[in-house]
C-alpha cells in the first residue's frame, strides 16, 4: 500500500465559490426554464467534469457567436466577456443571460468609470485568459497588460497623471503584490482599487494553503489545467517548499507521490466540485490512508444574486446538486 499510515488533511476553505455556484446555477436554471439546448459562450467555469455534466443535461459551449443560431438562449461564462461580443450578441437578437461573476463585473464597472475620467490602465494577468480578455476588452485602447515585474518596464502608456491599476480576480496574491510594488515604483501616483482585485475566495483558498503546507509531507490541488486559481494554489504550496501536483481527478493519482509521505494535504479549485474531492479522498484511502481530517479554516457565507429573468416561478433547482 502506497499510503500505509498516511493522515490526510483537508484544506478549508476549497472548492466551489460563489461566482462559481452562481455561473452554474445560472445554466441549470435556463435548461429548466427554457429546455435544451442553451448555449454557452466558453466553458462556464474551468472545470472539465463540471462542464462534461452540463453537456450531459442540453449545455453546449461555443467560442464564436455565429454557432448560435437566431432566437437561441446564450450565457455568458463566469470569465465575463469584451464589450464588441456583447453588443454582437444584443445585434443578433438572442435572449442572454450574464454569469460574469460579480467581482469581475466591479472591475469592468472600475475601468468604464474611470476611462469615462480620462484614465488609462495597467491591467496585471495572463495573456490569452478569457477573464483578461474581457476586461480588456472594456476598451478599444489604454488598457496595458502586465504579466510580470519585467513587463512593467516595457509599456509605454500615452500619459501618467491619470493611470489605475487593475488586476485578473484569480492570480497569486504575493507574486501580484510585488508586481504591484513594481508598477508603483515606476508610476508612483498610480491609482489603486479602494479595495484589490483578487477575489476573497482565490485569497481564502490560498491562505488556506500556506497553512496546510507546512503542516504535510505532500499538497494535491484538486483542478483543471485551464483553472487559473487552481494552477495558483499549487505554485503557492511549491513556493513554501512542499511537493505539490495539481489532478483533473482522481484517475489521475499517482501512488508514487505518497512513498515515505505520512501526511498529506488536499485542497480544491475554486471550480473544482467537492464530489472530485471525496473520490480523491476515497482512492487514497484505498491506498491505504488511516485518516482524514479537516483543518480549522474561514465558512465563506457570501452568495450572488441570479439575473431577475431566473429567479421567478416554481422550485428552484438545486445546481450540481449531486457534486456537493
Amino acid at each position: 500500500m502506497p499510503a500505509k499510515n498516511v493522515k490526510v488533511l483537508l484544506a478549508e476553505p476549497r472548492g466551489f465559490c460563489a461566482g462559481v455556484d452562481r455561473a452554474i446555477e445560472i445554466v441549470e436554471r435556463a435548461l429548466t426554464k427554457f429546455g435544451r439546448p442553451i448555449y454557452v459562450r466558453h466553458e462556464i467555469v474551468h472545470n472539465t467534469f463540471v462542464v462534461n455534466d452540463l453537456k450531459a443535461k442540453g449545455a453546449i459551449f461555443i467560442e464564436e457567436l455565429s454557432d448560435v443560431p437566431a432566437g437561441a438562449t446564450l450565457v455568458f461564462s463566469a470569465h465575463g466577456v469584451s464589450r464588441a461580443i456583447q453588443e454582437e450578441a444584443a445585434r443578433l437578437g438572442f435572449q442572454i443571460f450574464d454569469a460574469t461573476c460579480p467581482l469581475v463585473t466591479k472591475v469592468h464597472v472600475e475601468v468604464a468609470k474611470l476611462h469615462k475620467e480620462g484614465y488609462e490602465f495597467i491591467m496585471i494577468g495572463h495573456k490569452g485568459h478569457p477573464e483578461v480578455e474581457g476586461t480588456m476588452g472594456q476598451l478599444d485602447s489604454g488598457i496595458h497588460l502586465v504579466e510580470d515585474v519585467a513587463d512593467v518596464q516595457r509599456i509605454t502608456p500615452s500619459q501618467t497623471e491619470r493611470l489605475a491599476v487593475v488586476t485578473q480576480t484569480t492570480l497569486s496574491v504575493d507574486d501580484t503584490v510585488e508586481i504591484l510594488n513594481a508598477i508603483k515604483q515606476r508610476f508612483p501616483s498610480i491609482r489603486e482599487p479602494k479595495q484589490q482585485d483578487i477575489c476573497y475566495a482565490t485569497q481564502n483558498r490560498q491562505d488556506a494553503i500556506k497553512l496546510l503546507s507546512p503542516q504535510v509531507d505532500l499538497v494535491i490541488v484538486v483542478g483543471s489545467p485551464t483553472s487559473s486559481n487552481s494552477n495558483r494554489l499549487r505554485e503557492v504550496a511549491i513556493k513554501l517548499g512542499t511537493e505539490s501536483y495539481m489532478i483533473d481527478n482522481a484517475d489521475e493519482l499517482n501512488p508514487e507521490w505518497f512513498k515515505g509521505k505520512s501526511r498529506v494535504g488536499l485542497s480544491a479549485g475554486a471550480s473544482a466540485p467537492e464530489v472530485l474531492v471525496r473520490e480523491v479522498v476515497e482512492r487514497i484511502k484505498a491506498y491505504g490512508a488511516i485518516s482524514v481530517r479537516t483543518m480549522d479554516g474561514l465558512v465563506e457565507t457570501v452568495k450572488f444574486p441570479l439575473p431577475t429573468g431566473l429567479r421567478e416561478g416554481g422550485k428552484d433547482p438545486s445546481p450540481l446538486g449531486h457534486l456537493r
